[in-house]
């Protein structure tokens, strides 16, 4: 009576999805948040406000909805990255992840076929211009949130291999 092992190439896939993602979703919400050029008087408003400047130079949204993304993004990302690193909900969130890294791609992609020369604002405490390998990450990252989110909801279906009844 052999015992199947619950590393799979899926979940493989699943857990270093979850991990890249969920890094690169923390670390640049934590930078749009405390801004670390601005210490030793940092604060949130501030780094904020800096970063509706970036969002405001993709000349995609107005005054208010500008500011509305600028505030509330950084969290999101937070929160979002906190939650595929647990693996809680998954399917849920992994869902969410894709439309969010499908909707970075789509307007990066947009700014470049413009010939917008702009900061990424990806990582706010760094200058780094809009490029083709701002397009291709991005391009990348969001094929791995769709393959990520793809492979969670097949597992899903399946029992768990340490769970699954036992023959005698």
């Amino acid at each position: 009576m052999t015992q199947s092992s619950p590393f799979t190439w899926r979940r493989v896939v699943i857990l270093l999805g979850r991990l890249i993602l969920g890094l690169f979703l923390i670390i640049p919400g934590y930078l749009k948040l405390f801004y670390p050029t601005m210490a030793p008087h940092w604060r949130v408003g501030i780094a904020l406000t800096y970063f509706a400047l970036q969002v405001d130079s993709y000349q995609l949204l107005g005054p208010q909805a500008v500011s509305f993304v600028a505030h509330t993004l950084p969290f999101a990302e937070i929160l979002l990255g906190l939650l595929l690193l647990v693996g809680w909900r998954l399917r849920i969130w992994g869902s969410l992840v894709s439309a969010i890294m499908i909707g970075f791609f789509a307007v990066v992609l947009r700014t470049y076929a413009l010939h917008l020369e702009i900061n990424c604002g990806c990582f706010a405490n760094r200058s780094e211009p809009l490029n083709i390998w701002t397009v291709i990450r991005d391009g990348l990252l969001a094929a791995l949130a769709i393959v990520m989110t793809l492979l969670a909801h097949l597992e899903a279906r399946k029992p768990h291999p340490w769970a699954a009844p036992q023959k005698p």
